[in-house]
């Protein structure tokens, strides 16, 4: 078959867009805490368990999905994944205790597990030569979910309430996903793709597939899986705490909601620029430079946090930080344990982000409640941001040591 008779790539791409872009619209649940606690009594640390909840299932159904998907085909794990998403935002418009709520978002959470990983490993099918842009593109379009409809959410809240938000969203999104699946197919057999140009090689890389017994054996993951729950520990703190915190700092729900806006285009951002200057000039290196920016960016939003002027830009970095690490450890797991099992892989590192889905929103909602602000929240995010740097002194590709490696 020549190059050009090829059949393209592109639908699938798209078919990851909507379905990512309904999914990711979850990073904007934040905006139901306040209308939850007000009508329940319920208190900070009990609502923050909406985001741990739906991060922890991510990640976990991630890996089920990772097991299933080369037996059942990523279209059928899109379909799982947009069913349990939208039905658990549906059911969680009937909820009238903490036990449905967290229930509700485990379902959320399940969907969310499984609807993530297609478009990333569809995508690398079609262009294994620019996985850094795939993924950056794939989980960049997640992120700008809560952008685009989190405005709409806080309308409906303020306009027919929480419920009516709940289950208005999961009709619209139950269109998006399933369209999505529709076109989310991988390439023929005999789909092939061009070598790609010779270049200086700035990421470390393995020349073979390494399996994931073979990762788990090796003691250079461990501190790549400890340096992506750290760095990624403040985006999840204050995506979590995101619409009580702009309250808390004076500001009115309309300019809360527009927070969620900025924070999603930041995190897209991140997720799709960082993602493409990765793949030309290294995926540690382009960590490392961001894990910099996020450990002043983090404490200086909450020093700055009532002059707008500058608390929009500030949160723009840290949640472009945030999205950067999800892009390029996506990235980094093909290109130091191969492709062939990137969604066992990755799924194993992602776990690394349901970690921080935990300590973050923990970190934020215990220093609340305890100190009645979220000042030391911010500096402990800072810090382990530092510590992630000084791990990834150890992260090193299976066969860095058998040649040179410029990282």
């Amino acid at each position: 078959m020549s190059q050009n008779s090829q059949p393209k790539g592109w639908p699938a791409l798209v078919g990851g867009g909507l379905l990512n872009v309904a999914l990711g619209t979850y990073y904007a649940f934040s905006a139901f805490y306040p209308p939850l606690e007000k009508e329940f009594g319920w208190v900070r640390t009990q609502t923050s368990y909406i985001s741990i909840i739906n991060m922890v299932f991510l990640a976990i159904m991630f890996n089920v999905a990772g097991a299933l998907i080369d037996r059942i085909g990523s279209r059928a794990i899109a379909v799982i994944g947009g069913l349990c998403f939208c039905l658990g935002m549906l059911f969680a418009s009937f909820s009238s205790s903490l036990t449905m709520i967290y229930l509700s978002m485990a379902l959320v959470g399940t969907g969310l597990g499984f609807g993530y990983l297609p478009p990333i490993t569809v995508g690398f099918k079609w262009f294994p030569n620019h996985r850094g842009l795939v993924s950056g593109l794939a989980v960049g379009i997640f992120a700008a979910g809560s952008g685009i409809f989190g405005p709409v959410i806080t309308h409906i809240i303020t306009n027919d309430g929480w419920r009516a938000a709940f289950r208005d969203i999961s009709l619209l999104f139950l269109a998006f996903t399933m369209v999505g699946a529709y076109l989310l197919k991988d390439p023929p057999s005999t789909y092939v793709v061009a070598a790609p140009k010779q270049k200086k090689a700035h990421a470390p890389t393995t020349s073979s597939d390494v399996t994931t017994r073979q990762m788990l054996s090796m003691p250079t993951f461990y501190p790549l899986w400890l340096a992506y729950c750290f760095g990624t520990a403040a985006g999840t703190m204050v995506i979590s705490q995101l619409v009580p915190f702009a309250r808390g700092a004076g500001y009115s729900a309309e300019i809360a909601s527009f927070a969620i806006t900025i924070g999603a285009i930041g995190s897209a951002s991140g997720r799709f620029f960082s993602g493409w200057v990765s793949d030309h000039f290294g995926r540690l290196r382009s960590v490392r430079v961001i894990l910099v920016v996020s450990l002043i960016a983090t404490p200086a939003l909450y020093i700055f946090r009532e002059q707008l002027v500058l608390f929009y830009p500030l949160l723009f970095l840290v949640y472009y930080c945030y999205g950067t690490q999800l892009s390029v450890y996506t990235a980094l797991a093909g290109d130091f344990y191969g492709t062939k099992y990137v969604g066992q892989n990755y799924g194993i590192l992602l776990l690394a982000w349901g970690t921080a889905g935990i300590l973050g929103p923990k970190i934020g909602a215990n220093v609340f409640v305890a100190t009645g602000t979220y000042q030391y929240a911010f500096f402990i995010a800072a810090g382990l941001a530092v510590a992630a740097l000084v791990l990834l002194i150890f992260a090193r590709p299976p066969q860095a040591h058998a040649r040179p490696v410029h990282v």
